[in-house]
């Protein structure tokens, strides 16, 4: 049997960024992550940038770019935040996609709708600024214009399809079982049935525009396999499961990315093994991406599509406007009777943003319609702002007129956003994917109140008081609007109180007479103390504030200029106290201890960072003082020391495995394995020590010898380091090759 093999991963993260700092805050489920982005960058995106491939006796033989040999799509929220906090990885994804298209003439990436909106329940302007804006940020980064596209939750029809011809895409990616009828060249009609496609073909599309566009149909069975089955438990059992297919045509799956180690702990290493196989060439099979093929294998066959389908729903579309019995499962007695009023209540904002953006913006923009279509390009970092102000903006604006264009765009940016699918997908409206999707809504109602729009607020809550949580916590949606999301609002005093809280936690509020700024990506703070000298620790804090939010995190808004007084503050508790804070419009109370927990635990967050350091620093001197324990080693006795040492246990493993203090002393190294196999330090050493060589040898301030004796050194103290970042480094410098020691103490085959 021989054929040509496709694996597609689609992944996305819905958008998790508070829509006023425009950066992700604390998500306590994630933990041990700080939020769900980062812990599954640790569980699958990284891994699948860096697949191990092992021998028998568990060495590396080989590290992976499992994104340059499968075909994948990845969302433009996603991407910006791994282009910001994952560059490593988003450098891999982009490398991998220049190296395909080198290898096949067409590039594995393929685009994706930008807010992973469901196009069939979207109006047309909206799938037009969904579809454009993909485009265009797909090819602000990967330097070239996508072929495909990928519609959330394989979510279809005519109209969609038909958008996606004019914008000259070629194709995109359905389940099988969203085919109606197929028919030869200039045949019939024939109906057919999930298990009647053909799925090792592409098929044209017919439009009534008389314009076309390529549909590929993934293997249902095989990747419902891989996503439910089991299969990423053993590479050979999926090969086997994989090449056992008939020959001929395309063999094709697809699945969620996040599959490969995140649902399926190590199936980014199973992942590997199969795509290694068909590189080689195994029983006949090769590797190729969809556009690949596309271009070699023009579609004869034609189909017809049902329309408003999914690969997700088995009602169509329904999972994200009723209750039609689709949910994640988690919870078998709840309804999702909410959906309805929260996509109707949505959608009437919707259409308000819409009214009052074409309406402000006709004496505002050179042409309104133009310039939303233009915005995706300025968020992909593909115009500056003052180009693209002279391209989109009439000319001689005021700077109140200007500030208006920018909060227009940015109330369309939002709009958009809360239309996300995640927010109908499972089972709840008080889950955290709807509360995201109101939190969106409520700046994009601020951005149009700006933009000298109209309060929209009572419309949405006439729609939410329909809208009942099945968490009895919640009377309906309006009283789950009011806990839940409204206190997330950044007012400018309300972000004084943050930026002042978060100074105060980092050790950086200022002196009497100084300044301090706190900064996001969607604002920043600059706070002047009043004053001279030093002041008593409980006496009342006051000053100034500059106030500034960002237009999609580059433009800098209006500057608010406050006034503050921090009362009864507490230089040991951050949450103490009251601020007075007036901003031009009298005077506003916060109380810190009442911000909502997100922001009151990324201010902790920050006290535990600078306690980190402090305790690093307090290490690394008693790591000086651990020397006297060490002094006298002939009239040593371990047990006479014992309960001095268990105090200093890190201290002394830091002499050891970083000054090599005591390295030749037995009942010295002993008693460190002994009690640090229980120690609850140990973990963070591991991860740390494995932090601290990746950072030294990628800054060349450490070299392979100095690196193997501090390998040996934490070896001879009982460590397992994490040394996942050095094996990337050694692996991609080619280390292993010349150097033997260096391969065998970090577990690659040379």
């Amino acid at each position: 049997m021989s054929g040509l093999l496709c694996i597609h991963g689609h992944f996305y993260q819905p958008p998790r960024e508070d829509p006023w700092l425009q950066c992700i805050l604390p998500e306590g489920t994630a933990a041990p992550a700080v939020n769900w982005n980062r812990r599954i960058l640790d569980e699958s995106y990284a891994p699948l940038a860096f697949a191990r491939r092992l021998d028998d006796q568990g060495r590396i033989m080989e590290i992976v770019n499992c994104y340059e040999w499968m075909n994948f799509n990845v969302g433009p929220t996603l991407l910006s935040w791994l282009e910001r906090r994952a560059p490593q990885v988003y450098a891999r994804m982009l490398e991998a996609d220049r190296r395909s298209l080198e290898r096949w003439g067409h590039g594995n990436a393929m685009a994706q709708v930008y807010h992973h909106a469901i196009l069939p329940l979207a109006s047309n302007q909206d799938r037009r600024l969904e579809i454009a804006w993909a485009l265009d940020d797909f090819e602000a980064r990967f330097r070239r214009r996508a072929e495909g596209l990928w519609l959330s939750e394989a979510a279809v029809d005519t109209s969609t399809l038909e958008i996606m011809a004019e914008m000259g895409l070629r194709f995109t990616i359905l389940a099988p079982h969203q085919a109606e009828a197929v028919a030869e060249p200039g045949g019939e009609w024939r109906a057919v049935n999930e298990g009647g496609v053909d799925v090792r073909r592409p098929y044209r599309v017919e439009l009534p525009s008389g314009r076309d566009i390529s549909v590929f149909f993934y293997n249902g069975p095989l990747s419902q396999a891989v996503a439910f089955e089991g299969l990423l438990a053993d590479g050979e059992r999926f090969w086997n499961r994989l090449s056992s297919q008939g020959a001929g045509g395309l063999l094709s799956l697809g699945t969620d990315g996040e599959t490969y180690g995140h649902h399926f702990r190590f199936g980014e290493m199973a992942l590997a093994y199969v795509l290694e196989q068909a590189r080689n060439g195994r029983e006949g099979w090769s590797l190729t991406n969809y556009s690949a093929y596309l271009a070699a294998n023009p579609p004869a066959q034609r189909v017809r599509l049902r329309e408003a389908t999914s690969w997700s729903c088995a009602h169509g579309v329904e999972r994200w406007r009723s209750d039609c019995g689709c949910t994640d499962g988690g919870h078998p007695g709840y309804n999702q009777r909410w959906r309805g009023p929260l996509r109707d209540g949505l959608n009437a904002i919707k259409s308000e943003l819409d009214r009052h953006y074409y309406e402000a913006g006709a004496a505002l923009f050179r042409e309104p319609e133009k310039a939303l279509l233009a915005y995706g390009l300025f968020l992909a970092h593909g115009v500056e702002s003052q180009e693209f102000q002279r391209q989109q903006f009439n000319a001689g604006l005021s700077l109140e007129k200007v500030e208006i264009c920018w909060n227009l765009l940015e109330m369309q940016r939002f709009g958009l956003a809360m239309f996300a699918s995640c927010a109908w997908f499972f089972d709840d409206l008080a889950r955290v994917e709807p509360r995201n999707a109101l939190a969106f809504c409520l700046r994009a109602m601020e951005c149009c109140r700006n933009a000298g729009g109209p309060d929209l607020e009572p419309l949405l809550l006439e729609h939410l008081r329909q809208a009942r949580p099945n968490d009895e916590r919640y009377v309906d949606g309006v009283d789950l609007y009011g806990r839940e999301v409204r206190s997330r609002r950044q007012t400018p005093a309300r972000l004084v109180a943050l930026g002042l809280m978060q100074l105060r936690a980092k050790g950086e509020l200022p002196e009497p007479g100084g300044e301090a700024v706190t900064q996001w990506i969607g604002a920043q703070v600059s706070v002047a103390r009043s004053g001279r000298g030093r002041e008593e620790p409980n006496a009342e804090l006051a000053g100034t504030a500059l106030v500034r939010f960002r237009h999609a995190g580059m433009v800098p808004g209006e500057a608010r200029r406050c006034l503050w007084r921090w009362r009864d503050a507490d230089m040991q508790d951050f949450f103490a106290g009251e601020l007075a804070v007036d901003c031009g419009q009298g005077e506003e109370t916060v109380r810190p201890r009442e911000l909502h927990w997100k922001m009151r635990q990324e201010t902790v967050l920050e006290a535990l960072e600078r306690m980190g350091r402090k305790d690093r620093a307090l290490l690394e001197s008693q790591t000086r003082e651990a020397r006297l324990f060490l002094e006298y080693r002939a009239h040593q006795n371990t047990p006479q020391l014992a309960p001095l040492w268990a105090a200093r246990w890190p201290a002394l493993v830091v002499a050891l495995a970083w000054q090599g203090i005591g390295a030749d002393i037995p009942d010295f190294v002993n008693y460190l394995r002994e009690v640090g196999a229980h120690h609850p330090a140990r973990t963070w050493l591991e991860q740390r020590f494995g932090r601290e060589m990746f950072d030294r040898l990628s800054s060349g301030s450490m070299d392979k010898g100095e690196l193997l004796e501090m390998l040996a050194r934490c070896k001879k103290a009982g460590l397992q380091l994490d040394l996942w970042g050095v094996q990337n480094y050694v692996w991609e410098q080619g280390l292993h090759r010349v150097d033997a020691a260096l391969a065998e103490a970090v577990s690659i085959r040379r």
